[in-house]
């Protein structure tokens, strides 16, 4: 866990979360601020700040994420979804710590809105 990272202490339950999926090496939450029907936050519980500090040595989870959202989307039956990482605060990045936004629920178009 880092300092105060928010989502470190979710990982590791010291705040509470709805919890949809869990193992291992992540854990998947309902956002709080949903922007789709489905809003789910998938998350490492080792920190990782952003995309950028993802390197060869722990490259591995984002593969996990992935794999995390997969399960969600078919346990929910969701017809589609869209995945979303953002890498720093100009991306729309506001926690420090790698996670993907699985939603959906509904149509999706490009550009994003």
């Amino acid at each position: 866990m880092t300092g105060s990272c928010i989502f470190c202490k979710i990982a590791a339950k010291e705040i509470p979360s709805d919890i949809v999926f869990e193992n291992a090496d992540v854990i998947a939450f309902k956002d709080l601020s949903p922007q789709a029907p489905t809003h789910i936050l998938i998350i490492p519980k080792t920190h990782i700040s952003t995309t950028e500090d993802i390197n060869d040595s722990n490259s591995n989870i984002a593969g996990r994420m992935i794999f995390a959202a997969s399960e969600i989307a078919k346990g929910l039956k969701l017809e589609g979804y869209r995945l979303v990482f953002n890498c720093n605060e100009i991306a729309g990045q506001t926690v420090f710590h790698v996670h993907c936004h699985l939603l959906g629920g509904r149509n999706f178009g490009w550009p994003p809105g």
